[in-house]
């Protein structure tokens, strides 16, 4: 048990959250540098000494060194700025600065598993070189390397949990089968826990890993069976590269491709241990390490794994109920849609059913997606605004096809058609808070009944009167 005085930087995040607790239970005095004190958590909060502000101002940074023993180092850049692998020098050069002034006993960092024998994407190379700031700098300093943390507010848990649930039949890029040792939240806290008693000769950096390695692939696979799922059926390509491979992951899950990109980065090699010494070093964690599927357990705890999978049949059950009813009132081939005066601005006939089926596809996927995000950030009140709205949005789409072609009523089907966008224009809105993709796929579906309404507008122009077929007159349906 210690009585020293322990630094933890980025305490509000993932690791920081659960590795102060950790410190405290341990007897360690604490102390969290933070930009935004009210996003520590509230369990330990009024337990630790808080110094308001960031590791870039050196002001800050001095005071929250001052008679610190460990420092532990958990920033990084999660973006896709150009410039973050300067950013990420110059900030931990600043802080290998201050921590040597402070006369710190050692820093701590938390880095990632990479290989040491090609080259490395720009973020697992940032990773890298930040490790060896601190390995050369004047403190002693424990570069732990670790792989997937596997815990519940991890974002490579997230991104392994959403792929996996999301995609019951994948094609997916080449890293799925990279090789990747993944570790428990638990024995990374105990690792750097223990990391803050090393003695001063030991500055080096240390593997960390479960004792399983598998690709990421067979973790999906995994994932699923432990969770109760459906076997997934995967499918690798070697077309996508790792940024496309961002964005992929950006539009399958809730994971923006700017956070996916630096993850796609981290597993595009091989993320296994190059060195058995933790135990060793660090004494293993209570129990051994933790094994694959129990991790699993544990962070999927309270987890509905199939709540996506109730969503989008729900979902898909009403855009293919809207989808039906369109197609069997639609008749494009028919006598009294073929006498009409059409405008230049009138596509082809086999444009129609092409963008229907690709936008039901997009407002199934976009809406489930928007609804089960929502539900998990913790608005339920959105999440269930959104779905209302998306309900009036598909009777909207149904009813437009029979005012237009069933009933013959071209000013009313314009006004269906213009509630129709702008019903469409409401429910991209809504799904903005779940990122870009969504509301670029629902966004596509608002302008195509945004041209619609044009569309029918002309028609009503053009055909003030239209003359209605006898009851006799055959018809030949078509579909949207």
């Amino acid at each position: 048990m210690s009585t020293d005085l322990a630094l933890v930087t980025g305490a509000s995040g993932f690791i920081g959250g659960h590795l102060v607790p950790a410190l405290l239970d341990r007897g360690w005095r604490v102390r969290v540098l933070a930009r935004n004190p009210a996003k520590l958590h509230p369990d330990w909060r009024d337990r630790v000494d808080v110094v308001h502000g960031d590791a870039t101002d050196n002001e800050r940074l001095q005071a929250a060194l001052d008679g610190v023993t460990c420092a532990y180092y958990l920033l990084h850049s999660m973006d896709d700025r150009g410039d973050f692998l300067r950013r990420d020098l110059e900030l931990a050069r600043g802080f290998a600065r201050a921590a040597e002034e402070a006369q710190v006993s050692r820093v701590v960092y938390l880095s990632g598993l990479h290989p040491t024998d090609r080259p490395l994407s720009d973020h697992m190379r940032s990773r890298a070189e930040v490790g060896k700031v601190f390995l050369d700098s004047g403190v002693p300093a424990a570069v732990l390397q670790a792989g997937i943390v596997l815990g519940p507010q991890s974002i490579s848990f997230r991104m392994l949990r959403h792929l996996t649930e999301r995609l019951p039949v994948a094609v997916a890029p080449r890293w799925l089968d990279n090789r990747v040792q993944p570790i428990a939240t638990a024995d990374v806290i105990h690792y750097l826990v223990a990391a803050a008693s090393l003695p001063d000769e030991v500055n080096r950096s240390i593997d960390l890993g479960m004792d399983e390695v598998l690709t990421y692939r067979e973790m999906m696979k995994r994932y699923a069976q432990v969770t109760g799922l459906l076997p997934r059926r995967i499918l690798v390509v070697p077309v996508l590269t790792p940024a496309l491979a961002s964005h992929w992951v950006g539009l399958v899950t809730p994971v923006a491709a700017c956070i996916a990109k630096p993850l796609v980065g981290s597993i595009i090699h091989d993320a296994v241990k190059n060195d058995e010494d933790a135990d060793e070093l660090l004494g293993a964690p209570p129990g051994g390490p933790t094994g694959f599927d129990d991790a699993i357990r544990i962070a999927a705890e309270g987890v509905d794994p199939k709540r996506w999978g109730r969503t989008a049949a729900a979902v898909g059950a009403g855009v293919a109920a809207a989808a039906v009813v369109g197609s069997w009132a639609t008749e494009p081939d028919g006598r009294w849609y073929r006498t009409l005066r059409k405008p230049a601005l009138q596509p082809p006939a086999a444009v129609f059913p092409l963008a229907w089926t690709t936008l039901y596809g997009a407002i199934w996927a976009s809406s489930t997606a928007t609804i089960r995000e929502l539900a998990e950030a913790g608005d339920a009140r959105a999440s269930r605004a959104f779905a209302r709205a998306l309900r009036i949005n598909l009777a909207l789409n149904a009813g437009w096809s029979a005012v237009f072609f069933r009933f013959h009523r071209l000013r009313a089907a314009t006004i269906v058609a213009g509630a129709l966008a702008a019903s469409s224009a409401d429910i991209a809105r809504r799904a903005a808070p779940t990122g870009r993709g969504k509301v670029i796929a629902l966004g596509a579906y608002a302008g195509w009944c945004t041209f619609a309404t044009v569309l029918s507008g002309r028609l009503a122009r053009l055909n003030p009167r239209p003359t209605r077929p006898r009851p006799s007159d055959s018809r030949s349906r078509g579909s949207r």
